[in-house]
């Protein structure tokens, strides 16, 4: 064993060492990951532990490859020149991708536990790694920007390719809609009230989160709100009023929102005479 030992070259004794440090970098930065899991309880601190200990452990790992081959990186570069327009030109869209997760880590346009939509894909960031990152689905045939339960993985180089959809980053806050249509013999000023009451509840729940939000956005992009509160829109339709609620709400609880308002517009519909739900109607002449 000695004398083989004894008679293994250079290239072959850095091998050996390379596969040494990959291997002990592999266990060390196992070991980390499990003292993380054990000590730390929030999911996403977590996960952004985890995540971080990986590049670290995966640069200093890259770092003693450097120098244990770097006497030999020379006689790499004529090989590498001539081969390196092919390899651009063939590993493009894996090149692409890398670039991404560049763009992804640094500029963050999102994060995990962001909502966004890319491509014509919504849904909430779990994971990003070198190639791709990995989304729990949202919408689709599931209204209402809910989960439908899938997990979508996306190539990074989308977000050269896409315009980026964030739904929670800076202002975690949107506008949605409820639409009521009411007969034309309605008291529309009462069932206008009755909507902007019900919505006006959550306005006053979110109002200081919002305030400070909006503050924090100032400071970094060129925008204002000046009317952030519930509004009701009048429009005069084929079979009655519709009347258009718009409140700000938080993007992960749109539907929950919704439900809320909605059933507490039906209650209060329900105690007045004078005002009643509009449908289509249709009359069969003979």
């Amino acid at each position: 064993m000695r004398d083989f030992l004894f008679k293994l070259t250079p290239v072959a004794w850095k091998g050996i060492i390379s596969v040494a440090v990959i291997f002990t970098t592999y266990i060390l930065a196992t070991l980390a990951s499990r003292l993380i899991n054990r000590k730390i309880e929030d999911v996403k601190k977590k996960y952004n532990a985890r995540k971080t200990t990986f590049y670290i452990a995966t640069f200093l790992m890259l770092l003693s490859l450097s120098f244990i081959w770097i006497k030999d990186l020379s006689r790499l570069t004529v090989v590498l020149s001539v081969l390196g327009a092919g390899l651009v030109l063939a590993l493009q869209e894996l090149i692409l991708c890398m670039a991404g997760w560049f763009l992804i880590v640094f500029r963050k346009p999102f994060d995990t536990g962001d909502r966004i939509e890319i491509g014509g894909i919504k849904g909430d960031v779990i994971d990003t790694k070198f190639l791709q990152t990995s989304l729990l689905e949202i919408g689709n045939w599931v209204v209402e920007d809910q989960s439908t339960g899938r997990v979508v993985h996306i190539p990074n180089s989308m977000v050269f390719r896409h315009a980026v959809f964030n739904y929670t980053r800076d202002f975690e806050f949107i506008w949605n809609e409820i639409k009521v249509v009411v007969t034309f013999e309605s008291n529309r000023k009462k069932a206008k009230e009755i909507i902007l009451n019900h919505a006006q509840k959550e306005a006053d729940r979110i109002k200081k989160e919002v305030d400070r939000l909006i503050r924090r956005m100032a400071a970094h992009y060129l925008i204002y709100y000046e009317k952030l509160t519930p509004i009701v829109y009048v429009k005069i339709v084929g079979h009655g009023v519709e009347l258009s609620l718009r409140y700000l709400t938080e993007a992960k609880k749109r539907r929950l929102t919704q439900d809320e308002i909605s059933r507490d517009i039906l209650d209060d519909f329900d105690k007045e005479p004078d005002i009643n739900f509009a449908y289509n109607t249709f009359r069969i002449v003979k």
